[in-house]
């Protein structure tokens, strides 16, 4: 257990900082989700770009916060983008 003040108030800021970031890691994930479920679905190429959209949203987010690393960030956007790519392209 913490002894001083600010090792206190550091445990408190801590936990706080905790639940915000589970909260985007979540967000996150049910926005990928969102994707790959509507790309198995057979959505529309308008659809599935319009939930790319908040997905870069979310990860930008999620980037900017120190939530998660810039480069994976990046790594899931950029799969997620050829994925949405790959399944509208002309065959």
């Amino acid at each position: 257990m913490a002894n001083t003040k600010s090792a206190k108030k550091n445990i408190r800021k801590s936990e706080q900082r905790r639940l915000v970031n589970a909260s985007r890691r979540t967000a996150v994930k049910t926005s990928i989700k969102k994707v790959n479920v509507a790309l198995e679905a057979g959505a529309t190429k308008e659809v599935a770009e319009q939930l790319l959209r908040t997905v870069s949203a979310e990860l930008g987010r999620a980037k900017s916060k120190g939530t998660i690393h810039r480069n994976a960030a990046a790594r899931r956007m950029s799969r997620l983008a050829k994925k949405v790519a790959g399944a509208y392209a002309t065959k």
